[in-house]
């Protein structure tokens, strides 16, 4: 097996993960329409290699806040995943689930422990279809453990993996995913596996021999 260097990834990789990405957004989108009662549309317009450093701009601000599911992976891999999804996002999605109709969204508006609740499965539904859909390409088995949520400002909630990813390098994996029902909405995937893990995958996906 060769030496994996992040730094020098195939493009075939991005590409593949892409394509894992649609599928998994395809199945999380129709658990989605399934809960909220309507359609929804889910894309994955972009993955990519995302410095630590620059990791909070590209999600819109270091100290915007934003609502984090986040989940331990074991299995054939380790590691971790996080998604990430808006404070606006956030409330839409979950009034929309708890047919509270539009939200009257103020910045900095807690969550209820209800909402909370509700943004915890569908945080939980969204990560497990790209986990479900990663295991099948592979051949891989992972387990995800129960979700943690946190709302907090965006440098926080990517300090958590960031810490594990610490060991690793000073890139994180970033896979936009862009859904809709009546508004556009977006969301990220921050996908943490450890260095061995991050080699099994590109071998199980062909990309690394």
């Amino acid at each position: 097996m060769s030496e994996l260097d992040l730094n020098n990834v195939d493009a075939m990789y991005y590409d593949v993960l892409r394509e894992i990405g649609n599928i998994g957004a395809g199945n999380a989108a129709t658990a989605l329409a399934t809960m909220l009662g309507s359609k929804v549309d889910m894309t994955v317009p972009k993955v990519e290699l995302v410095d630590f450093s620059d990791m909070g701009e590209t999600l819109g601000g270091e100290e915007q806040i934003m609502a984090g599911i986040y989940l331990q992976i074991s299995g054939d891999i380790t590691g971790s995943i996080m998604f990430l999804l808006e404070e606006k996002s956030a409330h839409e999605l979950v009034a929309h689930l708890m047919g509270t109709g539009d939200a009257s969204f103020e910045e900095g508006q807690p969550f209820t422990e209800m909402e909370q609740s509700a943004l915890s499965e569908i945080g939980n539904i969204i990560v497990g279809s790209y986990l479900n859909s990663l295991s099948m390409l592979t051949n891989l088995k992972i387990i995800e453990s129960v979700p943690s949520l946190a709302v907090d400002m965006a440098e926080a909630l990517l300090s958590v993996p960031a810490i594990e990813f610490g060991m690793v390098g000073d890139k994180m994996l970033l896979i936009q995913t862009s859904f809709s029902e009546d508004t556009a909405l977006n969301g990220y995937f921050v996908l943490v596996p450890d260095l061995p893990s991050y080699s099994k995958l590109l071998q199980a996906l062909g990309v690394m021999q």
